[in-house]
């Protein structure tokens, strides 16, 4: 076992560590913060693996990204905490596992009977093979066949009407 793979292990424990308390606790601020530091963990994953610039770019956004929820967070509740605290009934919490145990069997039955090819990009693919990143960067901006513009643009315009429904809510109050 060589020091990547160890550090790969650190990071993905803390992962899912985190994810699993960034779900659990009851306070919106500890729910971002581990939140962030899940986000944190997955660009060490990036730049484990050699991509420096989209370990860099994951920092950047989702830290920015998440200092925004720290903001609507305060705004929205007016305190740190949630004021009241919530109890799950028995089949609530029942049915809640036997849900996670039905999707960790999907994953699991996904993961068994498909071959996943694992093949190193350095070693196979060759210059030749690989794509111009203007003519990437053109085909995920166009709006013909194959195109990304469209959902883009979609996602864009369901997040700018989530912060004006936010806004609105806020200043009733």
């Amino acid at each position: 076992m060589n020091s990547e793979s160890i550090v790969f292990i650190v990071l993905a424990v803390l992962i899912a560590l985190f994810s699993v308390l960034s779900v659990t606790t009851k306070r919106i601020i500890r729910a971002a913060t581990y939140l962030l530091f899940v986000l944190f963990g997955t660009a060490g994953l990036y730049f484990l693996m050699g991509y420096t610039f989209l370990g860099a770019v994951q920092i950047m956004v989702y830290a920015g990204g998440i200092v925004v929820l720290y903001i609507f967070a305060i705004m929205l509740t007016g305190k740190t905490g949630d004021a009241k605290q919530h109890s799950l009934s028995l089949a609530k919490k029942g049915a809640a596992l036997v849900a996670a145990l039905v999707g960790a069997g999907l994953l699991m039955f996904v993961i068994i009977s498909h071959q996943f090819v694992s093949k190193s990009l350095s070693a196979e693919v060759t210059n030749e093979a690989a794509a111009p990143i203007g003519e990437i960067g053109s085909s995920l901006l166009s709006a013909g066949e194959g195109g990304n513009l469209l959902p883009f643009e979609a996602v864009s315009v369901l997040l700018l009407a989530c912060i004006i429904g936010g806004l609105i809510i806020a200043r009733k109050r």
